[in-house]
């Protein structure tokens, strides 16, 4: 098996050149998983071996019981070379080559003929022998090529080796090859075929899909429809069984035992939670009680599994349990097993868990054992749903159960249902797989419950008696399509993700108001996403008609929500304000099963657009909670986005740097291409508020077709760029990409992030001479920050105004002084510095220094905290400017402390005492005192007069 093109494997590449390029003679093995690109590697090394005889063989398994067989194929174009050996090593060579074996007392002969051969063989020019799987072929050709591969050094041989693993010559160096990178695996997929490349969730699904594999990735390529290619049918779950890859595992299997691959079987279908036993990404765990039974009960033991291991397809684990540590070679264990086997495997796995509790794992188990329709199967798989946390299971569970109900309405309920487990345990794309079978088929009754907690248990079959009302069908098709709504907002896009949710919320309107509540908020999350603010007021005016009297909290919580957020974008705080303050206060208030991460985070909203900065962070925190320990993972992108938002405000910029971190890693791991673009849009932002171009400008490439104009995604991006802009002056740049992001008065555009982003708008019109250019976006932002009862808010409202006041005046410095009285002097410490940074400046430029420096030395003072290098440095050219003597510390000083000694240092340099030490850094000033005795005796001074001359 061979693929052909080389994607992420470019360090082996060069290992393998420069082995070629070496004078003296070296051996390395290469093994990995099937279809991990061995033979590939071979091929390359075939081809960059000019200059070198080649003499090359693969281990067959047809031959793994003739003794030499391997051998006999590696060295037949030079055996005519063998006159040239000793008579007795001639002999032994010539019978092991034709058959009759070689005595063990003669072992080390051989060797040594094998050797000598290939020292006469070289005398015409440099030799390149390979073997591929030789650890398929017959073990005395392995045991001779590993004795070979340890005394070539003094010949000039390259022996490359290919095998499944690194048990097969433990002595020869060797190299594993690890799965692909996501970047390889798209770039391997988009070039397998000609035309445009798959939407991005399809590339995403198809990566994950494939494990890194690049086998697996051509496969899947290859066998696709068009329809699967462009993301318009579902998409297969296993690589094609007529692949290359899957006849790979047959073979492989093939030559195990019997009970072997009986156990190796049942271990794959046992397997349940995934770990990360290796650097080769997660693995899956098998329950050894479980596991333990079934092999007593089908005549073994976990000693079976050994040549299983040996093999790489598992590792065997203390006491009694094991781990398949490649993820997909317990996919293809079980895909290439026949049907029978793997119900008799499947059968002794439920008796095995009989009597445990485990009552979901027996079901399953007992469903992919049966065929045709089981109506007592089914409703026993549905109700050992329950609530799950492991929502995964909970969806094979019920998407059985649709196959084994015999009632087509019931049926269609129970697959919707499935769908919805799908979606919120990460698994977009077997959602839509999913709901795509029921489609036009939707006629069973869906029950009522709110969206927005955890799915109910399915009905029982005893539940069927309203199967022919049409409510509940209207019920079940409205759920499906609120379920596509929210798939394509996270997923695809919130454009077209804004008719499917109100389509959903006018079919759940009347047979299901909680749900229909839900379909609204996604649908407000969709206008606001998509730039389309101005459709917003439709939602609201439906949200109003559909509140009652007597809502529980979590809906009365959203329908207040959406008034409130309704009346911010009309620019009617003095309505907003009190609405959206009430939303908070519900949102604290929620118990039980009422505390859901979908009425968390809009609760959340809310305190974000009160500026009720503390009250949003833990509102969020608590969602982002609750969607992890409950397995929502389809939640959790959102509900960390506003707990970096929270975290951002405040002043907790690496808080919110991680918390970004962590929704775009989830976020692409459940397919949710939008919801990562608005994390690398955050991410962007943050790097550029502490001025790391690099990061930045990584963060806005990464976006990629995320960033379309006029989206979430692409109005971070361009305030990253326009921070960016403002640090190196380029203010003409920075002002046009602010003032860009929203045409207040029209409803369209990110007037939300415009909001945020005024400040920045203002420092940079002003510096390029076009201060009307902000006057619009700063009289929104008034009205907002004049609403709220944050300090914040109004210290840079009143910041904006001292930089459009005239030089020098009296207003400006009125203005300022306004500004850093307002700052808190515990949060958001990074913007009271930038305020510091620019009244010092203004002072500078009023021609009074002396009054300046201080601003500026306690701008300096923060970002040298804050590790915000780049702003030292404008803080220091200030100082300078000002007058004052301001050094670079000494290089050699700095590396002598860690980081946490060098921020202390800094601020007692700049002349802060050991008590504000300790209230800026939150730390005791005992503490502080330990750390500044230990940078005394580090730096060999004894006073803070030394430590100002060793930090500049």
């Amino acid at each position: 098996m061979q693929i052909s093109v080389l994607r992420g494997r470019q360090a082996e590449c060069r290992e393998i050149r420069a082995l070629l390029a070496a004078p003296s003679g070296r051996a390395l093995l290469l093994h990995g998983e099937p279809g991990s690109g061995r033979s590939a590697l071979l091929a390359y090394a075939h081809r960059h071996g000019r200059g070198r005889r080649l003499l090359a063989a693969a281990g067959l398994p047809d031959e793994a019981v003739l003794p030499y067989a391997g051998l006999q194929r590696l060295l037949d174009p030079v055996l005519d070379r063998t006159s040239a050996l000793p008579e007795r090593q001639r002999q032994v060579l010539r019978r092991a080559v034709t058959g009759e074996g070689c005595h063990d007392q003669d072992q080390l002969v051989l060797s040594h003929a094998v050797l000598g051969l290939l020292a006469e063989a070289a005398h015409d020019g440099p030799l390149l022998c390979t073997m591929d799987d030789f650890d398929a072929g017959d073990a005395p050709t392995a045991r001779l090529l590993t004795f070979v591969a340890r005394r070539l050094p003094h010949l000039p041989v390259v022996l490359l080796l290919t095998a499944g693993s690194s048990g097969a010559a433990d002595a020869v160096p060797g190299r594993r090859l690890l799965p692909l990178d996501e970047p390889d695996s798209r770039a391997l997929l988009t070039a397998r075929r000609p035309g445009p490349p798959p939407p991005g969730p399809v590339l995403a699904a198809l990566s994950t899909l494939a494990a890194g594999n690049p086998q697996a990735l051509v496969d899947l390529a290859d066998s696709l429809t068009p329809g699967q290619w462009h993301g318009t049918e579902p998409l297969p779950t296993t690589p094609p069984a007529d692949g290359e890859l899957s006849r790979a595992y047959r073979s492989m299997l093939s030559r195990l035992p019997d009970d072997t691959r009986r156990a190796l079987l049942l271990a794959a279908l046992a397997a349940t939670a995934p770990v990360t036993p290796t650097p080769a990404g997660p693995g899956h765990a098998v329950d050894p009680v479980t596991l333990g039974r079934a092999l007593r009960a089908a005549g073994g033991g976990v000693a079976a599994l050994a040549p299983a291991e040996a093999a790489g397809l598992i590792r065997l684990t203390a006491p009694g349990g094991a781990v398949f540590p490649r993820p997909l070679a317990r996919v293809m264990v079980e895909a290439t097993a026949s049907l029978a086997a793997r119900r008799e495997a499947h059968l002794l796995l439920a008796d095995a868990l009989d009597g445990t509790g485990a009552r979901l794992r027996r079901a399953l188990h007992l469903a992919a054992a049966t065929d045709g329709p089981d109506p007592a199967l089914a409703t026993e798989l549905a109700d050992a749903v329950g609530d799950p946390v492991d929502r995964c299971a909970a969806a094979t569970a019920l998407a059985r159960a649709a196959e084994l109900s015999d009632a087509p309405e019931l049926a269609a309920r129970r697959q919707v249902t499935a769908a919805r487990y799908a979606w919120q345990a990460g698994d977009p794309d077997r959602a839509r797989a999913l709901l795509h079978r029921v489609a036009g088929a939707l006629s069973g009754p869906a029950g009522t419950r709110r969206y927005g907690a955890s799915p109910a248990p399915v009905a029982r079959d005893t539940d069927m008696s309203a199967a022919d009302d049409p409510t509940v069908a209207a019920t079940t098709r409205g759920l499906a399509e609120l379920l596509r709504g929210e798939m394509r907002l996270r997923c695809d896009s919130a454009s077209a993700a804004l008719p499917t949710l109100l389509a959903a919320a006018t079919a759940l309107a009347e047979v299901d108001r909680e749900s229909a509540l839900v379909a609204l908020v996604r649908a407000g999350e969709a206008a606001c996403f998509s730039g389309d603010q101005y459709r917003y007021a439709e939602v609201a005016r439906r949200m109003a008609a559909l509140r009652r009297d007597g809502d529980p909290p979590w809906a009365d919580l959203l329908s207040t929500l959406v008034a409130g957020v309704a009346a911010t974008l009309r620019g009617e705080h003095a309505d907003a304000g009190p609405l959206l303050r009430r939303a908070v206060v519900l949102g604290g208030r929620l118990t039980g099963a009422a505390q859901t991460p979908t009425a968390l985070s809009g609760a959340a909203v809310a305190g974000l657009l009160v500026a009720v900065d503390a009250a949003a962070y833990r509102l969020a925190d608590r969602a982002v909670e609750l969607s992890a320990g409950h397995g929502e993972v389809s939640l959790l992108p959102r509900a960390l986005e506003l707990r970096a938002m929270s975290e951002y405000w405040l002043g907790r910029h690496d808080a919110a740097t991680k918390s970004c971190r962590e929704g775009l890693r989830v976020a692409r791991a459940a397919g949710q291409h939008t919801s990562g673009g608005v994390h690398l849009g955050l991410l962007a932002v943050l790097a550029a508020v502490r001025a790391d171009r690099d990061a930045a400008l990584g963060h806005v490439a990464a976006l990629g077709d995320a960033a379309v104009p006029g989206s979430r995604p692409h109005a971070l991006a361009q305030w990253a760029l326009a921070l960016l802009d403002l640090v190196d002056a380029r203010y003409a740049d920075a002002t046009d990409r602010l003032a860009a992001l929203a045409r207040p008065g029209t409803g369209r555009g990110q007037v939300l992030v415009q909001v945020m982003a005024t400040p920045h708008l203002v420092e940079a019109a002003v510096h390029d001479g076009r201060p009307a250019r902000a006057r619009a976006a700063l009289g929104v932002f008034d009205r907002w920050a004049g609403s709220t009862a944050s300090p914040l808010r109004r210290a840079l409202s009143a910041r904006c105004h001292a930089l459009l006041a005239p030089r020098g005046s009296v207003e400006a410095e009125q203005q300022f002084r306004l500004a850093l009285s307002l700052h808190p002097s515990d949060a958001a410490t990074f913007e009271r510095a930038r305020t510091e940074l620019l009244f010092g400046r203004e002072l500078r430029h009023a021609r009074r220094p002396r009054e300046a420096r201080g601003h500026l030395h306690r701008a300096r003072q923060t970002f040298t905290v804050l590790g915000a290098e780049v702003w030292v440095r404008q803080a220091t050219v200030e100082l300078r400017a000002a007058g004052e003597s301001v050094g670079t510390p000494d290089p050699h000083a700095v590396r002598l402390l860690t980081g946490q000694q060098l921020r202390i240092a800094h601020l007692v340099a700049a002349g802060a005492t050991n008590r504000e030490v300790a209230t800026q850094m939150f730390l005791s000033t005992r503490t502080v005192d330990h750390h500044l005795r230990n940078i005394y005796h580090r730096l060999g001074i004894r006073s803070r007069t030394e430590l100002v001359r060793a930090l500049g």
